[in-house]
């Protein structure tokens, strides 16, 4: 087999990772490739355990004011906007918060996610920065009395929790999430890494293409990471790839697959807000797949980097070298 194809990532390297934790647990709807048949349905997703926002505001308000000159900052800071695949948003780690702080930071990540999923996504923040405490977060506004945010970021993560603050945002605005399981430069098959299973769904739908899609879905390079560019929803931007209202109805199944895969990891209410907006702005058929076969890792046609498009929404998936996803999704472009 070709040797991965090297590629350079200044802003996620040099940092280390610990060994991959290979059984965990919870469900297996995100069973690394191999694992899992790639069209088994996902199991029905456990019942929300609480609501984070009300956790959000009893963090709030045991701030010190010197932590509040640190980590708290008005609702339209331009800082709460941001995102990013490696960055702190503010330069107190949660490891340095009181201990019931940190609890509660930890509380309110888990509650932001899929229960049946979080085992996993706590191995991703081990094996990128040493686990979640040295991660970093910020409020934004007051959750007693009007809009607020809160926003966790660090390597491969940036995860909102808002409250419906953020008008016609899922997610509360655009996040990132990403993993690099067993090394910078992860080998085709992506051994370890827990988002692999995403883009194997995508590949099953590039497989039931014909010649005449596979053609319109297939690019050449991949658009560059630029921060909050990278995820722009400009109204009346161009839109590559193939226009899913093209495929048969088994195809359109398979992205309906797809898009369940991608919402996995997140809470309910946050999957069916992007649910919600998708079907806003025409449903699944106005949305667009493309395959950049320029990231190729070992040449294999298996495509490492891909894109789900729409509108409002950017489901942006890059394998190469190893995963980096960027999401943003509204109920209208901006």
């Amino acid at each position: 087999m070709p040797e991965p194809r090297k590629v350079d990532c200044p802003d996620c390297d040099g940092l280390t990772r610990r060994d991959f934790l290979r059984t965990v647990g919870g469900a297996a709807l995100a069973a690394t490739a191999g694992s899992l048949p790639l069209l088994a349905a996902p199991p029905a997703r456990a019942a929300e355990t609480g609501k984070p926002e009300t956790l959000v505001k009893t963090l709030h308000d045991s701030l010190t004011p010197e932590q509040r000159k640190v980590i708290a900052f008005p609702f339209d800071h331009p800082l709460r906007s941001k995102v990013d695949n490696n960055w702190a948003i503010t330069p107190l780690h949660i490891r340095e918060l009181k201990k019931d702080q940190q609890q509660l930071c930890r509380d309110i990540f888990r509650q932001v996610h899929a229960e049946e999923y979080y085992p996993k996504i706590l191995q991703q923040l081990m094996d990128d920065a040493g686990g979640l405490d040295n991660y970093s977060v910020a409020l934004f506004g007051d959750p007693g009395s009007g809009k607020f945010e809160w926003v966790l970021t660090g390597r491969h993560m940036t995860v909102r929790c808002d409250g419906d603050s953020v008008d016609g945002a899922a997610f509360g605005g655009p996040i990132f999430y990403g993993h690099a399981a067993r090394g910078f430069n992860e080998a085709p098959d992506h051994p370890g890494n827990i988002y692999w299973y995403q883009a194997l769904r995508a590949n099953e739908v590039f497989k039931a293409l014909d010649g005449k899609q596979r053609a319109q879905a297939l690019l050449g390079a991949s658009p560059p990471e630029q921060g909050n560019a990278t995820v722009s929803l400009k109204a009346g931007r161009a839109i590559a790839g193939l226009h899913t209202s093209e495929l048969s109805r088994d195809q359109k199944e398979l992205v309906e697959k797809v898009m369940a895969d991608l919402l996995a990891p997140f809470r309910k209410s946050d999957a069916d807000e992007v649910m919600r907006d998708v079907k806003a702005n025409g449903g699944l058929d106005s949305l667009s797949l493309a395959y950049y076969k320029n990231d190729d890792i070992g040449n294999d046609s298996v495509w490492d980097v891909w894109k789900l498009e729409g509108p409002a929404m950017i489901w942006y998936f890059r394998g190469a070298p190893h995963v980096h996803t960027w999401v943003h999704v509204r109920a209208k472009p901006e």
